[in-house]
């Protein structure tokens, strides 16, 4: 049987129609998940998003032109999320570490971080050892919890899934001290912990956050790309002294 010119230009545009809604999905936004309450790599001000996480993305999806929009969400589902695909990339101070590497992927490293200990004014904790069998906040999830239970195991841990409560619970006095990231505590400290908290001391460095993706993502490749032309070109560099009042060091 003969089709009819007019019939197949219907065909021809019914299959056209059926197609956009493919291409278009192609296209969307990338979801870019982000744990919004770790100052000053990400948080909220003035009803915007920012940080020093948050203006390294942007500059990275400007220089290799990729389109997405901000997903906040606890980091403890991060990494599931990405897991299921239903987030492209995640920046929240990742910590890059062998477990999480079986299980999603990681870009270059863009931070050199550690851990510190956060007391109020008038404690007398200096160091690790200060921290036996007393009461410590830290965030859930996170590189902090591994390394106390292994280094300080007779700590008490209280786990929070926003650093902010863990800051309020030793402000309240609840807990002895905050373990957390080095440059979240000190931020806190000299913001809105001052001259009622102190950073006493580092316990751990060398350890890298990374921007994160679901396994295989071809995204990495771009992404490593794009900001090793921003650590070239000074961006990089412009970006870490705003947020952290000093240059970078060589990240390798």
């Amino acid at each position: 049987m003969k089709l009819s010119k007019t019939f197949k230009a219907a065909l021809a545009g019914l299959a056209l129609t059926l197609a956009l809604p493919m291409t278009q999905a192609s296209a969307k936004d990338l979801i870019v998940a982000t744990d919004t309450a770790f100052v000053p790599f990400e948080f909220k001000q003035d009803g915007k998003y920012t940080g020093f996480d948050i203006q390294l993305w942007e500059a990275i999806a400007k220089q290799a032109g990729l389109k997405y929009r901000l997903q906040p969400m606890d980091f403890n589902g991060i990494i599931p999320g990405l897991q299921t695909r239903n987030v492209d990339v995640a920046l929240a101070g990742i910590t890059i570490r062998e477990d999480r590497a079986k299980v999603i992927d990681f870009s270059e490293p863009y931070y050199e971080s550690g851990l510190a200990i956060l007391v109020a004014s008038d404690s007398p904790i200096q160091t690790a050892k200060d921290l036996e069998g007393k009461t410590v906040a830290v965030k859930i999830g996170t590189a902090t919890v591994d390394y106390m239970k292994a280094n300080v195991p007779s700590a008490k841990l209280k786990l929070f899934p926003n650093i902010d409560n863990a800051f309020l619970e030793l402000a309240t006095g609840r807990v002895d001290a905050v373990v957390h990231d080095t440059p979240n505590v000190q931020y806190y400290a000299k913001t809105a912990g001052n001259g009622k908290v102190k950073v006493v001391g580092s316990l751990k460095s060398g350890d890298f956050y990374g921007i994160a993706f679901p396994k295989g993502s071809e995204l990495v490749a771009v992404v490593n790309k794009a900001l090793g032309e921003l650590k070239s070109n000074g961006t990089y560099d412009k970006l870490y002294e705003t947020w952290f009042g000093k240059k970078a060091s060589a990240v390798n």
